[in-house]
């Protein structure tokens, strides 16, 4: 049984370090595992609870949902925005989290990774991810993290799945995630 990881990238611009580093786990992922690259974040509105209405969820959202709700697991990589995570994947979460207490993420495993232009790799939008995603119900899995820095240098000329270190990395980040995904639920 392969266990279905489904990767949501914060950035929405093309060359993105982060949906680079998303490409490479779907490259890298181990048998077993199937990352799948979620596509589409940009056209979901934002998070609404006047137009979240049972029969009525815009198209763009309700699509999220259903590719969440039949994923094993999540690995969110995201970028650094002046401090915190881009609106668009706090956006994700939101719709995810809904209904309250039993949002397409609730009790699945979350990992969130990623790369960002300064020396601490992103790290306080990593904070903030997994911040909401625990609020929103997602199992975050607290000590599987990867925060590469000087993502504009690092990334210039190699792409993050050609980067030995990186693609190491990365790999160790799937197979646990993979693990713990495919564990069996606790009765």
């Amino acid at each position: 049984m392969s266990v279905r990881i489904l990767a949501l990238v914060g950035s929405l611009r093309a060359g993105s370090h982060n949906r680079q580093l998303a490409e490479a786990a779907v490259k890298l992922a181990p048998a077993g595992a199937d990352v799948a690259l979620y596509e589409g974040l940009a056209e979901i509105p934002f998070y609404n609870e006047d137009i979240d209405v049972e029969g009525a969820v815009p198209a763009a959202a309700a699509r999220l949902r259903e590719a969440a709700a039949g994923a094993d697991a999540l690995l969110l990589f995201t970028p650094e925005y002046n401090g915190t995570m881009p609106a668009v994947l706090k956006n994700a979460i939101d719709w995810l989290s809904r209904p309250y207490g039993a949002g397409a993420i609730s009790g699945k495993p979350v990992v969130v990774i990623g790369t960002a232009f300064g020396q601490y790799g992103g790290v306080w939008a990593h904070d903030e991810a997994r911040k909401s995603v625990g609020i929103a119900g997602g199992k975050v899995i607290e000590d599987i993290k990867l925060s590469i820095p000087g993502s504009v240098t690092r990334f210039a000329e190699t792409h993050p799945a050609d980067d030995d270190e990186v693609a190491a990395q990365l790999t160790e980040v799937i197979t646990r995630l993979h693990g713990l995904a495919g564990e069996p639920a606790a009765a």
